[in-house]
């Protein structure tokens, strides 16, 4: 693989996304979460921009790009203290599954809304019994006459009280064997039978987390991802839902390693401001090697957490699928601690300060743990690297 060295595209993408999220900055967010409303106002400007379907394809109205440039969009935004986190949800991971697998009617009912930002779209995988074990999961689809019948429940879904539909990962069962595959459905919020409640959270988000309860939700035979009978009773080779749910998840560990790393460029400019100017003996305490080495450890582990990154989606963008799932998991953990790291340092170096509503990095301690958490644990990740790369046994 080449080296990674941004394109000059790349670098006026990130420039112009900078720019926009300067305009809006931390003040917008926090004034909009203390409200109790959506980041509407930037997300809509960032889909008449382009940037929110920067890497859907041009025939369908996006940027004809790929995750490479929406991680980048996302990591300037989240720079500027405004990351909006229906990026991960939204354009990558169901507008992915979508351009990828959707039939051409799914197509081009969904990917120009969801390029420009006039449609949204959820994602819903996890379950309350399942959590990272996505083999465990008991939402369950089946046939009634030309329709599917969907049945179950999902928690800490991202959104859903600003998504049109939601991507929701279900089983059918397979007519040969009987034995249940995984199967992605386009299901509209307004459904009947179809309930949200929110999930009361200290984290302080303009995104609310929802869990879903679907009662016998009827769905039309083009809500399955790609139609047809082929993907609910494929025979032979992999399953189609599996191929199309890893399709999105990659992009999802891409994305959230790139919100990461935006949150912890945040923090360390704030605390790298602050240790200029501030002084208490004779000069500003920048220059005490105690505050500056940690700070500028922060700063390599991000930058190195950006690297795995721009690794990951560049194997993910050139189709190399295998490559991008061990790239993007271990992106997602860097970039998870890095994040930490920096918002941990970038509240101490502020003392006090750093506790204080003027200098708004407290609330970041909470959302840095996101990072580490979602959508797939460190620990799950670390199983991953021992047995996919290094070939240890498995112990679940």
């Amino acid at each position: 693989m080449s080296p990674v060295v941004e394109t000059e595209e790349h670098k006026a993408l990130r420039s112009a996304v900078a720019a926009l999220g300067k305009r809006y900055g931390r003040d917008y967010l926090v004034r909009t979460v203390a409200a109790g409303k959506p980041l509407t106002e930037l997300w809509s400007e960032a889909g008449k921009l382009g940037y929110l379907g920067v890497n859907l394809p041009e025939e369908h109205g996006g940027g004809g790009g790929g995750i490479t440039e929406l991680s980048i969009v996302l990591e300037e935004l989240g720079a500027a203290g405004s990351p909006l986190l229906m990026l991960v949800v939204s354009p990558a991971i169901c507008g992915t599954v979508i351009s990828r697998f959707g039939t051409e009617a799914q197509k081009r009912a969904w990917l120009p809304g969801l390029a420009d930002g006039t449609r949204l779209m959820a994602f819903g995988i996890t379950e309350p019994d399942a959590g990272s074990n996505s083999h465990r999961i008991t939402t369950t689809a089946r046939r009634d006459g030309a329709d599917w019948l969907l049945t179950g429940r999902k928690v800490f879904i991202s959104g859903v009280d600003m998504a049109d539909a939601v991507l929701i990962v279900g089983r059918t069962e397979d007519a040969r064997t009987g034995r249940l595959k995984p199967c992605l459905f386009i299901v509209p919020t307004d459904a009947e039978g179809f309930q949200k409640h929110p999930i009361d959270m200290e984290l302080s988000a303009a995104e609310k987390q929802f869990e879903l309860v679907l009662d016998d939700v009827r769905l039309p035979a083009d809500a399955l991802v790609g139609g047809g009978p082929s993907h609910a009773f494929g025979s032979g080779g992999e399953d189609a839902g599996l191929l199309q749910l890893f399709a999105g998840l990659n992009p999802e560990r891409i994305m959230t390693a790139a919100f990461a790393i935006g949150m912890g460029r945040y923090a360390l400019a704030k605390a790298i401001e602050y240790a200029r100017d501030r002084t208490v003996w004779k000069t500003p305490i920048g220059a005490h090697q105690a505050i500056a080495h940690p700070l500028a450890q922060a700063h390599i582990d991000l930058e190195l957490a950006r690297l795995m990154m721009q690794k990951a989606a560049r194997l993910y963008d050139a189709g190399d699928d295998i490559g991008a799932g061990e790239a993007a998991n271990m992106a997602k953990y860097a970039a998870g601690e890095a994040c930490v790291k920096a918002v941990d340092q970038a509240v101490h170096t502020l003392g006090g300060n750093g506790l204080t509503r003027e200098f708004g990095l407290a609330s970041l301690i909470t959302a840095a743990r996101v990072a580490r958490i979602a959508p797939v644990s460190r620990e799950m990740i670390l199983n991953y690297v021992s047995h996919q790369t290094l070939g240890l046994p498995k112990s679940y």
